[in-house]
C-alpha cells in the first residue's frame, strides 16, 4: 500500500497542563480544506472509517432484506435503523474463507474475529507464536494516520485477555481483537472510558498527563478548567456562528467527562449488576451506557479530526454475555447454538436488535454533527457486521454486512446489493481503502474491487 499525502487541514488546539483539546473546523480560522488526493472522488472533507463488530453472527432471516435494490421495509434486526435507510447499504453474499478451518479443526470464533479485518488465516496457537495479518484499519492508519493526532482508535465494551486459550487451541488474542498492527501484534482495544478520554484529550509528556489528571481529580476540576484561558481567547477571535459551534463542542466534551466521572463513582460504590472481575474501575455498570459513551467519544474524535480510523467491538467474539435488561437471561454464545429452536432464535434476534439500536444511536450522533454543507455521517463510512453468519452452523459465508454513510459522495446508499456467493469480503475492504485515499492492488484474500457501490 502507498499513499500520496493529502492536504492537511490546520487544526487549533486548546492547551493546559496535561490537556490538549482539538477544536472542530471553524470557518473564521480559514482552515484549509482537505482533499484525499488518491481518491477518485473529490471531497472537501476527509473520509473517516469505523469498523463496528458484533459477535456470534446474527439471525439471518431477520437481517436480510427480502428484495434487492432500493431499501423499503427493513427486516426486524435492521428495523431500528429505519431512519438511516437512505444512508445504508446492505451487502449480501460476502465471505471470509480464512474464517473457515481450512484443515485447522475447531475454533471458528477465534478465526472469525481474527479474519474479519485481515482476511488472513490465524495460526492455531495459544502461546506467543500468534499470527494473523495486518488489518484494513491499520493499513489505512499507516497511510493517513500521520495527518491526525491519533493514527487510529480501538475501543470495545467487553474486557479480554491477550494471552491464554479461549477457543479450541487458539489464543485469546484472536477472539478479543479485530485490529492488528502487523501479523503478530494485535491492537488491544480500550474499554475504560476514562482511558479513552485521557488518550483523546491528555496533552504533553506522560508525566505531564499524569500530573494534570491527578490535579484535576484532587481538586475536582474539569479538564476544561485547564484550557479556559485558551478557549476564552479563541472565542474572542471567531465569528458568532463559530463561537456558538465552539461552545456546543466544549459542552459536549464536558458532558462526556461528567459521564465518565459518574461511571467511576458508580464503580467505587459497587456495580448495579455483576461485572467480570477484570473490568477496570471506571467502566459503567450499565452496558448500554457503556456502549453509548464510547460511541460519543468516537464522534468527537472524528469531529475534531483527532483520528480518521476507528474499530469498535460491541463484545468479544464468542461472548456469552447475558442481556437480562431486554429479557434475555441466557448467554449469547449459548443461545447462538440454537439447534433450530424457534424460541432461541427469537432471543438471538432480540440481542441483535439491541445491538442495532446502539448502532442507530452512534449514527444519529454522526448525522446530527454538521460539517461543511452536510454532516459527519456524510463524510464517513461505518462498516457493521460479524464474521460469522449463523452462530449454530459457524459458517463464514453470506455474512451480515452493512455500510452507513456516503464516504463524501463515493457511495450510492439506500440499497440492498446481492453479490455472488463466495465473493471475498476483502474486495469490499480494498474498495474502501480507495475511498480513504489509500491505493493498493490487493488486500488479504481479495480478488479485485467490489462492484456496484457507486451505482
Amino acid at each position: 500500500m502507498s499513499n500520496m499525502r493529502a492536504f492537511i487541514p490546520r487544526r487549533t488546539f486548546l492547551r493546559g497542563l496535561g490537556a490538549l483539546v482539538a477544536v472542530p473546523a471553524l470557518e473564521s480560522l480559514g482552515i484549509t480544506k482537505s482533499l484525499a488526493a488518491t481518491s477518485s472522488v473529490v471531497t472537501p472533507h476527509p473520509t473517516r472509517l469505523a469498523f463496528v463488530y458484533v459477535p456470534n453472527g446474527v439471525h439471518m432471516p431477520h437481517w436480510t432484506p427480502e428484495y434487492e435494490g432500493a431499501l423499503t421495509d427493513l427486516p426486524a434486526i435492521l428495523e431500528p435503523l429505519s431512519a438511516f435507510k437512505r444512508d445504508m447499504l446492505v451487502l449480501t453474499g460476502l465471505t471470509h474463507d480464512k474464517g473457515r478451518a481450512n484443515g485447522d479443526g475447531p475454533g471458528d470464533h477465534a478465526r472469525a474475529a481474527a479474519s474479519w479485518l485481515t482476511g488472513s488465516q490465524a495460526l492455531k496457537s495459544e502461546g506467543s507464536q500468534i499470527r494473523a495479518g495486518v488489518s484494513v484499519d491499520q493499513v489505512a492508519a499507516a497511510a493517513i494516520g500521520q495527518q491526525t493526532r491519533l493514527p487510529s482508535l480501538e475501543v470495545g465494551a467487553e474486557p479480554g485477555r491477550q494471552a491464554g486459550k479461549c477457543d479450541s487451541g487458539y489464543s485469546c488474542a484472536y477472539s478479543n481483537n479485530i485490529s492488528w498492527r502487523n501479523d503478530s501484534t494485535a491492537m488491544a482495544k480500550e474499554i475504560n472510558p476514562r482511558a479513552v478520554f485521557e488518550r483523546m484529550f491528555g496533552g504533553g509528556a506522560d508525566t505531564e498527563k499524569a500530573e494534570g489528571l491527578a490535579r484535576r481529580m484532587r481538586r475536582q476540576r474539569s479538564l476544561l478548567d485547564l484550557i479556559q484561558d485558551d478557549a476564552s481567547g479563541l472565542a474572542g477571535k471567531v465569528a458568532n456562528n463559530d463561537r456558538h459551534k465552539l461552545d456546543e463542542y466544549l459542552t459536549a466534551v464536558r458532558e462526556i467527562e461528567q459521564r465518565v466521572e459518574r461511571a467511576e463513582n458508580e464503580s467505587r460504590r459497587g456495580p448495579a449488576m455483576k461485572l467480570e472481575s477484570d473490568v477496570p474501575e471506571g467502566v459503567p455498570p450499565n452496558y448500554e451506557e457503556h456502549l453509548r459513551l464510547l460511541a460519543d467519544m468516537l464522534v468527537l474524535a472524528f469531529q475534531t479530526d483527532t483520528t480518521r480510523v476507528a474499530t469498535y467491538m460491541f463484545a468479544n467474539e464468542g461472548s456469552n454475555k447475558a442481556y437480562p435488561f431486554i429479557g434475555v437471561k441466557d448467554g449469547h454464545h449459548t443461545l447462538s447454538h440454537h439447534e433450530n429452536s424457534h424460541e432461541k432464535q427469537m432471543r438471538i434476534s432480540a440481542i441483535n436488535q439491541f445491538h442495532t439500536r446502539q448502532l442507530a444511536y452512534f449514527l444519529q450522533k454522526l448525522r446530527s454533527t454538521p460539517e461543511g454543507d452536510g454532516n459527519l455521517l456524510d463524510h464517513s463510512i461505518i462498516v457493521y457486521g460479524s464474521s460469522i453468519s449463523d452462530g449454530n452452523r459457524h459458517n463464514h459465508d453470506d455474512l451480515p454486512v452493512a455500510l452507513f454513510g456516503r464516504g463524501g459522495g463515493s457511495l450510492l446508499t439506500g440499497r440492498h446489493i446481492r453479490y455472488p456467493q463466495e465473493t471475498p469480503m476483502c474486495n469490499l475492504f480494498l474498495s474502501l481503502l480507495d475511498r480513504a485515499g489509500v491505493q493498493g492492488d490487493s488486500f488479504g484474500d481479495s480478488t479485485g474491487r467490489l462492484r456496484y457501490l457507486e451505482s
